[in-house]
């Protein structure tokens, strides 16, 4: 997932990251506005770097598929799916 200024005025600019998501927070937060849990990317090996929590608008989360020419497709790979009124 792309978050980048659309989802928080945090990920502006050069700030921008790629989110491996591994989960949802459940918990009631601000209408529109979610905490996600997952790993940032790096987009030259397609790795996870570093756990991140970040609180994104929903609106503003752009779900892209994103591959590497040095990395395979993923075969156990499920489509994504968009969820609103988390």
């Amino acid at each position: 997932m792309l978050i980048d200024a659309r989802a928080s005025v945090q990920f502006g600019g050069d700030r921008a990251l790629w989110l491996r998501v591994t989960s949802v927070c459940d918990k009631p937060t601000y209408h529109g506005w979610v905490w996600l849990t997952g790993y940032s990317i790096d987009l030259a090996t397609g790795k996870a770097l570093a756990r991140r929590e970040v609180f994104a608008q929903i609106a503003g989360l752009q779900i892209q598929q994103h591959t590497t020419d040095s990395a395979p497709p993923l075969k156990n790979s499920a489509p994504t799916a968009r969820r609103f009124g988390v």
